[in-house]
């Protein structure tokens, strides 16, 4: 056998793979790729593909189907495949549709994620928490979530439908795709309301239908784009509530009032489509005038009155009544009254009306002082104590004070208002009605005459000698009442006597009367002070006078006993006199 014939018999390695190749052709036969072959067959659910391999490769039917339709697949197409071993034990080529389609989808679907491009895919499943969606080829998760912009009950029309998709995640080693359909809708929604706030204006009046009602206005459709129509904007009359007159679903007329071109906030109002009922409004309504409204809403501070549709004026507390001060508005006035009102103050420009409800009644401080002059006796019930005085209930609900000072004539105000307590019925004088203010000044001490001027009518003046009774005994002195008089006074210590050994107040007892002389009688400021020690150097002088000096050798003592003989025979003689 030659050389050559032995070769032929025995072909060398590189002989072999080159005889391999010529029969495989010049394909590339990688296993891990994408090849593409020809069906040659379709048999019991099964394509029979030549890829060009010594045998051909069995795929199921059901790999060549997308979601919601089955493929068309007929003997002699050209398909794509994947090659996962060039031959199994069978001697067979094991090849997948569906491993390349899913091959070929997630090449296509990270170039469309890189560039940031939307990807068409149908939702054919459910799955916990959200959908799956078949992106030709590959499979996503489309979370509840990201279905539509707001929460929907029927998904059942979306489905098996092509529709665009944002891919938000992808995880190839994982296998994981998480898509987005409601990231589509916004962008789209966002562009066409870009396109819908361009073609509007401020002050442009359209046509909308009521979206949404909130406690502070309603949401407004104008046909792709919404419209916030505040609740202080819906009528120029006082709205509680949005859902008072609107309904959802109602078609309503209102105009542009801002538009914001950063955040494409549009405002809308529809009372500016009606005249403006504070035009002219100080005109028709001047101050002083009297009017009738009804009470549309009661606050703490007062109440809401509309005098017509959409002029509102506000009724402070402090100006529905005379007399009650501390009581809530809604205990004077109902919602829905019809009440008569004073205009009081009128300002266009904050759209603010005081009125008064009190006005238009009778001022019983008015009436109490033409009632009851000053000088007048009234009765009526302590209501209250306080530490500057005291005030009594009288007629026309109105409160008069009687102040310390006008508690008694000679007692101080603290210790005389012990006297009484809250309930008791009393009378005082009217002193003073200060109508402007409000206040009724009255006096329980003026129910009797001054003992002041009631002295000084009897001629008590300063000098005069006056008997006293001890009603009060104190370490600097005592308090005495001057005998056929309410007056009383204090004589200090220095006053008691000449002599400084008879200075004490100890020496007296409650009930002792005693001579005085008044050293100080002031009507003006209410004053009289009297003094035994003055006395005492009084009768001294008076006896040195009528009877002589010290210098003509007699004692003062002489003096003064000479004296005091000759005023008792004086009086002795006066009383046989008497007695005759």
């Amino acid at each position: 056998m030659t050389d050559a014939n032995a070769a032929s018999l025995h072909p060398s390695r590189e002989d072999f793979e080159a005889l391999l190749a010529e029969s495989f052709g010049s394909t590339d036969f990688a296993e891990g790729s994408v090849v593409k072959g020809r069906v040659v067959s379709i048999e019991n659910d099964f394509a029979i593909i030549d890829v060009g391999l010594k045998t051909e490769g069995r795929v199921p039917l059901k790999e060549f189907m997308t979601a919601g339709k089955e493929d068309q697949l007929h003997v002699g197409d050209e398909v794509e495949v994947y090659l996962e071993r060039v031959e199994n034990a069978m001697g067979e080529a094991v090849l997948s549709r569906e491993k390349a389609r899913r091959e070929e989808a997630w090449i296509r679907l990270e170039k469309s994620f890189e560039a940031n491009e939307r990807v068409e895919g149908n939702i054919f499943g459910r799955v916990k928490g959200g959908f799956t969606v078949d992106l030709g080829g590959a499979v996503a998760f489309l979370p509840g979530s990201q279905v539509d912009i707001r929460p929907i009950r029927d998904i059942a029309p979306l489905m098996n439908v092509p529709q665009p998709f944002q891919i938000l995640k992808m995880d190839k080693r994982r296998g994981n795709i998480v898509v987005s359909r409601r990231a589509v809708l916004e962008e789209t929604r966002a562009e066409q309301r870009s396109e819908l706030v361009q073609s509007l204006s401020e002050g442009q009046v359209v046509e909308g239908v009521v979206k949404n009602i909130t406690d502070y206005g309603a949401f407004v459709d104008l046909g792709g784009i919404d419209g916030l129509l505040h609740v202080t904007d819906i009528s120029w009359k006082r709205v509680n509530h949005p859902a008072d007159v609107l309904t959802v679903g109602q078609t309503v007329k209102v105009q542009i009032i801002k538009i914001n071109s950063d955040t494409q906030r549009i405002s809308l109002g529809m009372k500016q489509l009606d005249k403006d009922p504070w035009e002219g409004v100080e005109a028709k309504y001047p101050v002083g005038m009297k009017v009738t409204g009804t009470v549309t809403n009661i606050t703490d501070y007062g109440a809401f009155v509309e005098l017509e549709e959409g002029v509102e004026g506000l009724v402070h507390v402090s100006e529905m009544s005379w007399t009650k001060k501390n009581v809530h508005p809604g205990k004077i006035l109902s919602t829905s009254q019809e009440v008569e009102v004073m205009v009081l103050e009128v300002d266009p420009n904050k759209r603010r009306i005081s009125l008064g409800l009190k006005q238009c009644l009778p001022n019983p401080w008015d009436s109490f002082a033409e009632k009851y002059p000053v000088g007048s006796t009234v009765e009526g019930e302590i209501k209250n104590i306080t530490e500057f005085g005291l005030f009594i209930g009288l007629d026309g609900d109105v409160d008069g004070m009687v102040h310390l000072s006008d508690m008694d004539w000679n007692r101080p105000g603290e210790e005389a208002i012990q006297d009484y307590k809250k309930g008791d019925v009393v009378k005082a004088v009217v002193l003073d009605v200060d109508v402007e203010k409000e206040r009724i000044s009255l006096g329980f001490k003026q129910l009797q005459q001054d003992p002041i001027e009631a002295s000084a009518a009897k001629g008590l003046k300063k000098g005069d000698v006056v008997t006293c009774e001890v009603i009060g005994v104190k370490e600097g002195g005592i308090d005495v009442r001057i005998a056929d008089t309410d007056l009383t006074t204090f004589i200090r210590r220095a006053d008691l006597s000449r002599e400084r050994s008879e200075q004490r107040p100890e020496r007296f007892a409650v009930g002792d009367k005693v001579d005085a002389r008044v050293t100080n009688f002031d009507k003006a400021s209410r004053r009289i002070a009297v003094s035994v020690k003055a006395l005492e150097i009084a009768e001294e002088k008076a006896a040195v006078a009528q009877y002589g000096s010290s210098d003509s050798g007699a004692s003062l003592g002489d003096i003064l006993g000479a004296a005091l003989n000759r005023a008792r025979q004086q009086a002795e003689d006066a009383a046989d006199e008497k007695g005759s």
